[in-house]
């Protein structure tokens, strides 16, 4: 069960830091508002992204 949630919180890590990278290209472009929902939406699509790749989202 624990190595199960580790695979998933490094999953959404890897994607959240690959975000992250992106994000940083256009980040002085962006207001504090944006930066919170960009960051809001960097964890629930990797969550999402951890979820669908461990195969539980069938």
């Amino acid at each position: 069960m624990l190595g199960k949630a580790l695979i998933s919180a490094s999953l959404t890590g890897v994607f959240c830091a690959g975000f992250a990278w992106g994000l940083a290209r256009v980040g002085p472009m962006l207001a504090d508002g944006e930066i919170l929902i960009a960051s809001f939406v960097s964890g629930f699509l990797g969550s999402l992204f951890a979820h669908f790749v461990l195969g539980r989202g069938r």
